[in-house]
């Protein structure tokens, strides 16, 4: 009896890991869901084209406003005001690529990225890490190993994202670290963070170095990317003006997402906020373009309200759901993928965090998002990446992953007339050959959700979710093992590191 239940158990988890690879590529079931009447996305996009030529933006990177400069754009060195005519703009968009490769150190994770495609990353660019053995602490590079790991085990998710900051790490040589455990740990596309030209440049070296790429290799398609924010309102700072400089310069992917909370860097109202947000995402778009043109980009979105009476950002709200909504809009208007956030204002792994996440992810899903960023993990508003959030959060994404990579097919025989035929009135289908032969492979399988009933869930020490999450990513780490190939990739720039290191690593900015 024991040996015939260890075997079933392994085929289960044989059959779930199949199952989960699935998740790999994926594309959006259903048509994406509108906001707004084309005639309101129309006047949107027009007014931010007004913001552009009208009211400006204040560009604080020379290099930036010469590019803008030399292209023909009203520049003024003073106020550091760059303003654009839509024509400039119309031609950025139409210089930037609509579909483009996203490359991995495994082909197997390898997607075409375009309008229809559906990817999901992590929490990204927590200060803190939170779970129930660690407590709340300051990120680490302990706690950022431990979810590059957990983020190589979820096929669902689909780039490793910058989920916790290694504090610990000096930021002149942190990127040194973070490229390595990426590139030694995970056969995941790679992140970079945009903290100027000196920095950019050894990940780039490290990543080229790493796989043997070619000056050929290396631009067809794109193997790193980063995510520029724009400062809300109206205002591009210099490292991220520069990032999107070096990005569109090497050919590699820049996602520029403005931070436009309504009611605070934004108007109060959805469409105001979205204006705002469509503005500064066309300047950033421009830039790329102007630096040089075809280089991959992608609009973004990661727009919600703030409560009023504190300050603090809110997700899964009415709000965010419907600027997720018309951001697909204005990108599918354009033609260009984008990125959107889910999220949790939430300050731990509760009923409120996963709530509110399952209603960003809800509305990313109706959007037909892109990359939806911040998809498990987020805690207080991107403060804090939750190890127990991260778990419950991954029930989430795969179970929309699963709807994407298995839509229920409705053939003859998955319509079933002859095992409705083979039941009686009043009697069940367990024991059905049409049961037998799917039993194992039809549903989806749970990662951390309790279906028993409440006695047997009662006998088996009745942990609540959470408490199952605990043991799910201790399990993780516990059984990890690197992808083939990650020794040798350390091993081709252990050196550089180590020589970069010794000089002194590269300072934000340089």
């Amino acid at each position: 009896m024991a040996r015939r239940a260890r075997k079933s158990a392994t085929n289960s988890a044989s059959i779930a890991a199949k199952r989960y690879q699935a998740y790999r590529q994926l594309e959006h079931p259903f048509a994406p869901q509108a906001l707004w009447s084309e005639d309101r996305v129309e006047a949107v996009h027009a007014s931010a084209l007004r913001v552009l030529k009208e009211l400006g933006i204040r560009t604080l990177l020379p290099e930036a406003r010469e590019i803008f400069r030399k292209a023909g754009a009203r520049v003024d060195e003073d106020s550091m005001f760059v303003w654009l005519d839509k024509d400039m703009v119309q031609a950025a968009i139409d210089a930037a690529p609509k579909s483009y490769r996203m490359r991995a150190p495994n082909p197997a994770r390898e997607q075409q990225i375009k309008l229809g495609t559906m990817m999901f990353q992590c929490g990204a660019g927590c200060p803190n890490s939170m779970d129930r053995v660690r407590g709340r602490v300051s990120g680490s590079r302990e706690s950022w190993v431990d979810s590059v790991k957990l983020q190589q085990h979820f096929d669902a998710l689909h780039l490793i994202g910058p989920s916790v900051e290694p504090q610990d790490e000096p930021i002149a040589v942190r990127h040194y670290a973070q490229s390595w455990d990426q590139l030694t740990l995970t056969d995941k596309p790679f992140f970079v963070w945009s903290r100027g030209t000196g920095q950019v440049q050894d990940c780039f070296e490290m990543i080229q170095m790493a796989h043997g790429l070619d000056s050929d290799a290396w631009e067809d398609g794109f193997w790193a990317t980063t995510i520029v924010n724009t400062n809300s309102p109206r205002q591009l700072d210099r490292p991220m003006g520069q990032g999107i400089i070096d990005f569109a310069r090497a050919k590699q992917l820049t996602i520029v997402t403005p931070f436009c909370l309504n009611g605070a860097m934004a108007p109060v109202s959805v469409a105001g906020a979205i204006t705002l947000q469509h503005a500064e995402a066309l300047f950033g778009l421009t830039l790329a373009q102007l630096t040089r043109p075809g280089a991959p980009i992608m609009y973004g979105n990661f727009s919600s309200n703030v409560h009023m009476k504190s300050g603090a950002p809110a997700f899964g709200t009415p709000e965010h759901m419907a600027g997720t909504l018309a951001s697909g809009q204005l990108a599918r208007k354009i033609g260009i993928p984008w990125r959107g956030a889910a999220g949790s204002a939430s300050n731990m792994g509760d009923g409120q965090g996963v709530g509110e996440n399952a209603l960003g992810l809800l509305a990313a899903v109706n959007a037909n998002t892109t990359l939806t960023v911040h998809s498990a993990g987020c805690l207080e508003g991107g403060l804090s990446f939750g190890f127990e959030k991260f778990i419950q959060d991954m029930e989430l994404v795969q179970t929309i992953a699963d709807l994407a990579a298995h839509p229920a097919p409705a053939q003859d025989d998955d319509i079933a007339f002859h095992a409705i035929a083979d039941v009686q009135p009043g009697g069940h289908f367990f024991a059905t050959q049409h049961t037998m032969e799917r039993y194992d492979s039809a549903h989806y399988p749970p990662l951390v959700a309790d279906l028993s009933n409440y006695e047997n869930w009662s006998e088996a020490g009745a942990r609540s979710s959470d408490e199952k999450a605990t043991a799910k990513w201790q399990e993780i780490l516990r059984d990890f093992t690197p992808p083939p190939g990650t020794a040798e990739r350390g091993e081709r720039i252990a050196a550089f590191i180590e020589r970069r290191k010794a000089e002194g690593g590269s300072h934000p900015m340089d």
